[in-house]
């Protein structure tokens, strides 16, 4: 792809975040995910309109991507973003297997507006143990047997 093309599917990005916020459905946050020069899938922040805290414009744009390739690898496709990924987005690219990704705004320049997503960068980072919400385990010798079902498959999809 041209320099121009991307900058073209980078322009969409940024008028999707620009979008969210005129038509007051949430942050301002746009995304693209692209396949061989086409854009398969889009999205812009929702949160606030739809009340859902995933309905970030990654995990949209890759839900809509997904959908239209009827495939949950999107192995050959590039995603566009106004904004460097919260962790949320980030380990969904990597579970979606996006070949890479192209953003405009870094999460440092988010934080000056409001958006610190360092937060969670640094929860994620810590031991389970030292994070600010609890994690407890609860029942994991019923918990594994679902692992252990899934294992005896013959025909299991790894992911």
């Amino acid at each position: 792809m041209t320099d121009s093309s991307h900058q073209q599917f980078m322009a969409v990005a940024i008028a999707l975040s620009k979008e969210a916020i005129r038509s007051e459905r949430g942050g301002p946050y746009g995304a693209v995910v692209v396949k061989e020069g086409e854009i398969i899938g889009q999205g812009m922040n929702e949160v606030t309109s739809i009340n859902d805290p995933t309905a970030h414009a990654e995990m949209t744009a890759i839900r809509q991507a997904c959908e239209q390739v009827g495939n949950w690898n999107l192995s050959g496709c590039e995603l566009y973003t106004s904004c460097e990924p919260c962790p949320m987005c980030l380990g969904a690219i990597y579970w979606a297997r996006l070949d890479k990704v192209y953003y405009g705004n870094t999460k440092e320049v988010a934080a000056q507006f409001g958006f610190n997503s360092q937060y969670f960068y640094d929860e994620v980072a810590k031991p389970r143990e030292a994070r600010q919400i609890t994690m407890q385990p609860l029942m994991p010798e019923a918990a594994v047997t679902a692992f252990e079902e899934w294992k005896s498959l013959p025909d299991k999809q790894s992911y």
